[in-house]
């Protein structure tokens, strides 16, 4: 083959190779656009269309009378991207100014994120809530380093109130506590879908008719709580941990008819704005979270269980030891002060331990787990909060021999606060005990009805009978002699107990108490009831009428002139009550004595006869004493011994009196004095005009004068 011929041949060759591109292209169109057509077309439209969420809002939480207590805010979050392709110092420079004109910070706090920043990122925040005429006059400056965001943030219209019962939620916009984390799944709503297309580089683009899915947006909450009342309460309660020094409060006011819970408080408390400023603790609803004993309290299971099994008459007496203490099966159990001969109401009244173990083991424990059950102990109340505890109650077979009389003084058991709270419901309620709940109803967007709560009978816990027998005893509890002394509301009928515990710390008990008070009112149509519990409160008695009574009482007072029926009935008690005073006991003091205490209460006095003593008063002390009466006081010059009763004596008045001379007079008519605090008496337990065996005690609470009285101002 000449060389001609060969160069041809490779040129053909060469030529046909060429050739083939061509066609190889004409092919893979045709199987691209005919064959694979539809399936390429597809894997396309799978990879450049896309969904994205349309987020759906968080649902409203309203107090009972329409009031905003939670809603949802819009907080705009502003980066930048200091190595985007073009962007200069200048600009950097003006964004920081434009800042710094809407914040309280200078230009130079962002000019150092920034340059404080890795070198390579990409997204540096300056500010994650910045106010909406700064979101805006960023936007005008048109700078694509620029990074402009919108969240959704969970806002409480009141900061801190009522911070336990509704909860806070978390960054992904998830209820972690209360009532937000509760219904969760009711207040968030379900998202939407919205169809967008991607191009190469992922970014993405809305397009006309692309299919859309509208979120459910979440239901709102009208809750039972009323923002007056809990504000009330959240004030009181603060008050009276600061002023006994406690190491924390709880505290609740339901209506024990229908278990609307219309404030619950906890302190120290938290602002669910900022969840992460306080911590752990100060986030726990001890409430339902805390099992105590409960001590004192728990005497209603004993007094209910006793005299629905006929084990107690009301007229029975109880010798307790003259020194206030007794074995049972080889453990002591002491009254806060020998008490004496009482009856089955002042057994209540005062809260005599050594009494109500003696009741309590007149009944077998089987019939005393019971009424215990029945009374709502052991289970939970099933409220509508998220972590209740359901505290401990002992099986019968799990009991020791000294079980049932400690557990009749509230020891060996624990409870949940509101626990208790419920049970004493079912005390004012008649016996029909009413589940606790927060939420009244659910609505949608529209404003229609999801769901209305209907009240939930839970049991009856004993006979009507038998409660309206006893509500009677424990509204005793709240007068000058019973317990709950500092929980009176002139003009307002109160039925209550107190309790009070020693502490149990790592298997010991301490001399570290719980102080309780709970109780409802008016005692002949309950309305509304309060429970008020004190952690390990530094001053002294650690009593729960001493140190949660007057939290109650302030809180009742207030609550008292909310609602006009109340208020009206308290003022028309001050109308018609014509009670100046009461009568003190003169007899065997010296003239000039009896005659400065007559004028220092500034009662009317005239005198018979004459002498340094004296001898016999009308009208007998104790007596109630008219503004309009006068007390005749016969003088002798001699005391004549008393013989009719040596035993028992009165009990003098000696409020306003200087702390010496109270303790004189109070030693003279054979009784002993126990002083709290100094300066003039303010207050006496038991009250004056009472009968008392003598050698008992009487306490009194001293209260220094102030400056201005010292001054004679």
């Amino acid at each position: 083959m000449n060389e001609r011929t060969a160069i041809l041949s490779r040129m053909f060759v060469v030529f046909g190779l060429l050739l083939l591109i061509p066609c190889a292209i004409i092919l893979q169109l045709l199987r691209i656009n005919f064959w694979e057509g539809d399936a390429l077309r597809d894997l396309w439209s799978d990879q450049a269309i896309d969904e994205i969420s349309i987020p759906a809002q968080r649902g409203n939480i309203y107090d009972n009378d329409g009031s905003l207590l939670v809603t949802n805010s819009v907080a705009y979050k502003v980066a930048i991207d200091p190595h985007v392709p073009g962007i200069t110092s200048a600009q950097i420079s003006e964004v920081c100014a434009t800042l710094a004109k809407h914040s309280r910070y200078s230009a130079n706090h962002f000019l150092r994120k920034i340059r404080s920043a890795p070198s390579r990122s990409r997204y540096v925040v300056l500010d994650k809530n910045i106010p909406v005429t700064a979101y805006e006059a960023l936007q005008s400056l048109d700078i694509r380093a620029v990074i402009l965001e919108e969240e959704y943030q969970r806002r409480n219209s009141f900061g801190s109130l009522a911070a336990h019962t509704l909860g806070y939620v978390n960054h992904t916009m998830n209820g972690q506590t209360g009532l937000e984390k509760q219904y969760n799944e009711t207040l968030k709503g379900t998202d939407g879908l919205q169809q967008v297309r991607r191009d190469r580089s992922g970014r993405i683009f809305a397009y006309l008719g692309a299919p859309k899915k509208q979120p459910e947006q979440g239901h709102s909450l009208y809750t039972t709580i009323d923002s007056h009342i809990q504000a009330i309460l959240e004030e009181e309660l603060k008050a009276g941990v600061d002023r006994t020094e406690s190491n924390y409060g709880t505290a609740i006011v339901m209506d024990p008819r229908t278990g609307a819970i219309k404030a619950l408080a906890n302190y120290p408390t938290f602002n669910p704005n900022n969840p992460s400023s306080l911590n752990e603790t100060n986030r726990r609803n001890f409430m339902i979270s805390d099992m105590i004993e409960p001590g004192s309290t728990f005497k209603l299971v004993t007094a209910i269980a006793a005299v629905e099994q006929g084990k107690v008459r009301f007229d029975e007496t109880f010798e307790t030891p003259d020194d206030g203490k007794i074995q049972i099966h080889g453990q002591w159990m002491r009254d806060h002060d020998p008490l004496g001969t009482l009856t089955f109401p002042e057994v209540i009244e005062k809260s005599s331990n050594v009494a109500s173990a003696q009741i309590a083991m007149r009944l077998d424990k089987d019939t005393f787990y019971q009424y215990a059950r029945n009374l709502g102990f052991g289970t939970p109340t099933n409220v509508d909060l998220p972590s209740e505890e359901p505290g401990r109650l002992q099986k019968p077979y799990e009991w020791s021999m000294v079980t049932l009389p400690w557990m009749s003084i509230g020891y060996e058991v624990q409870v949940t606060p509101i626990q208790m709270a419920q049970a004493y419901a079912a005390f004012a309620n008649d016996g029909k005990m009413i589940r606790p709940y927060l939420v009244e109803k659910i609505v949608d967007e529209h404003g229609s009805i999801v769901q209305q709560h209907e009240p939930i009978e839970v049991r009856q816990v004993a006979e009507k009978e038998t409660i309206r027998k006893l509500q009677p005893v424990f509204q005793r509890v709240v007068s000058d002699s019973g317990t709950a002394a500092q929980a009176q509301v002139e003009g307002l009928s109160i039925v209550g107990k107190t309790g009070t515990a020693q502490k149990l710390i790592n298997g010991r008990y301490r001399h570290e108490y719980r102080g309780m008070f709970v109780g409802f009112f008016p005692a002949d149509n309950p309305r509304y009831l309060c429970l008020v519990m004190m952690d390990q409160p530094q001053t002294w008695p650690p009593y729960g009428g001493w140190v949660a009574g007057p939290v109650f009482k302030h809180t009742a007072k207030r609550i008292a002139g909310l609602d006009n029926a109340i208020e009206r009935q308290i003022i028309n008690h001050d109308q018609n009550d014509t009670t100046w005073a009461y009568v003190p006991d003169l007899r065997g003091l010296k003239t000039e004595e009896a005659k400065a205490m007559l004028s220092n209460q500034k009662l009317v006095f005239e005198t018979i006869g004459s002498g340094n003593w004296v001898k016999s008063q009308s009208p007998e002390a104790g007596t109630k004493f008219q503004p309009n009466q006068e007390i005749t006081i016969t003088l002798a010059d001699a005391l004549v011994k008393q013989t009719e009763n040596t035993e028992s004596a009165i009990i003098p008045d000696v409020d306003g009196m200087s702390m010496r001379k109270a303790v004189w007079l109070i030693n003279k008519q054979g009784f002993e004095a126990k002083m709290i605090g100094s300066g003039t008496v303010h207050t006496q337990f038991p009250r004056a005009g009472d009968s008392m065996k003598k050698g008992r005690t009487i306490t009194l609470r001293g209260k220094a004068k102030s400056l201005e009285v010292i001054a004679g101002k």
